[in-house]
């Protein structure tokens, strides 16, 4: 039996603070920010999120006990996958019943739990046959769709789980590492704002495994180079309202210019942060505002490497959300589907107005219009830890090998910023849901 866990965390991790931190004066908003995180990780209603724990590990400020009941639950969640591995390829006798009700977590979730298992302090170490899980995930993941010649989840999952096993000092074959270094070289990492996401973790894992020494000379070397592009493409990307990509992948963007020290001298840095300060009402869901609260306290998942035990005041206080106000009165929404060349024969596939409540998001407008018409208007969205991401309309599938996907647009050429679940159009708005190619 190791020791207790509330002994483990008697003496949490104080981060040493960064050069590369917002402007002062923004300290306020920070501090909000985290204490609403806070409070929505308090809800026993709400699942437990590994992303949600590291945020609160990487800020300033604290409170132990929330955090240590936060762990817990985590543990709880994942502790059907501390048991041995039996024959790599299925699941043992002992735990099929229980998996028969529920799939294990995908590549990236699981490389989360295990960076928030280094975040606690003394970091915990997880029960061998979790590493031993996700490495399998990683053959896995490819193996799964070797004939497309890309992971059968994501990049943005794949390089997570990289990022994960160099944290916790574990090597990776050289030939799972090339296969991102490949996908970078040739543009295959993702479209819009996914681009950025996708690179972004990809580039920290290169950077963690050439700082960590845990490959050879000649492929840090190629490492180092690969997150100096990376670097560089999202430098490109920003634009002139200093987001890159979109508000939610600046955030990683920022950790990519905070683990390699880029902030330092990279404008691009000082332009993104101060483009998030002025809209953080945007980050209003708990996973959000986990992509975006290490990097205004200035750290990168990789810090999670370094963590130095201290003590740490226990100077937060949970904030509770309160609940959006009822606009009261109606709205009506344009909703327009495009489907170009080669996909289809006709551009317009629908084009309908779509009565609502005032308050309606742009989910509740699909949801709407497939209650309103069901033979001529489907869709579907598959839920990430960001929100709902639309991923199929009137049976046409968005598909990675394909290289396509649903882009959201406001008329006439605006593409949106927010998730479906988060925007709320105008009255008489028009939004465009278009199948493009990345």
């Amino acid at each position: 039996m190791g020791l207790p866990l509330v002994l483990l965390l008697l003496l949490p991790a104080v981060l040493p603070a960064r050069c590369c931190e917002p402007p002062e004066g923004s300290a306020g908003a920070v501090r909000a920010l985290g204490a609403r995180l806070l409070g929505l990780a308090g809800d026993p209603a709400r699942d437990p999120d590994p992303a949600v724990y590291l945020a609160l590990r990487l800020a300033r400020e604290h409170d132990p006990r929330l955090e240590r009941r936060y762990l817990e639950r985590l543990q709880d969640t994942f502790r059907h996958y501390g048991r041995s591995l039996q024959g790599h390829s299925r699941w043992d006798a002992e735990r099929s019943t229980y998996v028969s009700r529920e799939e294990p977590p995908h590549t990236g979730r699981l490389a989360l739990y295990l960076l928030g298992l280094q975040a606690t302090c003394p970091p915990l170490s997880p029960h061998r046959s979790l590493v031993t899980w996700l490495k399998y995930y990683l053959e896995e993941d490819w193996t799964g769709s070797r004939r497309q010649g890309h992971p059968v989840t994501s990049y943005y999952q794949y390089g997570l789980g990289v990022l994960a096993l160099c944290v916790h000092r574990k090597r990776v074959r050289e030939e799972v590492v090339r296969r991102l270094l490949t996908a970078q070289h040739h543009g295959r990492l993702g479209h819009g704002g996914n681009t950025v996401d996708t690179e972004a973790v990809v580039a920290l894992a290169f950077t963690c495994l050439e700082q960590r020494r845990l490959v050879g000379t000649g492929l840090a070397a190629k490492l180092r180079v690969a997150a100096q592009e990376a670097s560089r493409n999202m430098a490109k990307a920003q634009g002139p309202d200093g987001i890159i990509g979109n508000i939610y992948s600046t955030p990683w963007a920022l950790q990519v210019f905070l683990a390699t020290g880029e902030c330092q001298t990279e404008p691009a840095f000082g332009q993104a942060m101060a483009a998030l300060l002025e809209n953080l009402e945007a980050f209003g869901t708990a996973a959000t505002m986990a992509q975006v609260l290490p990097v205004l306290h200035g750290h990168s998942y990789l810090d999670i490497a370094s963590m130095p035990c201290r003590e740490e005041p226990d100077t937060l206080t949970p904030l509770d959300m309160e609940p959006l106000a009822e606009v009261p009165g109606n709205k009506t929404v344009q909703l327009v589907v495009e489907c170009p060349v080669p996909w289809c024969y006709e551009l317009r596939l629908y084009d309908r107005l779509v009565p609502v409540p005032a308050g309606a998001s742009l989910l509740d407008v699909l949801q709407a219009a497939a209650a309103l018409e069901p033979r001529h208007f489907r869709f579907h969205a598959q839920d990430t830890p960001q929100g709902p991401f639309l991923t199929q309309v009137l049976g046409l599938e968005a598909r990675q090998e394909k290289r396509n996907y649903w882009q959201i647009l406001t008329a006439p050429n605006t593409p949106l910023q927010t998730g479906i679940a988060d925007y709320r159009p105008q009255d008489g708005e028009t939004l465009i849901l278009r199948l493009s190619e990345w």
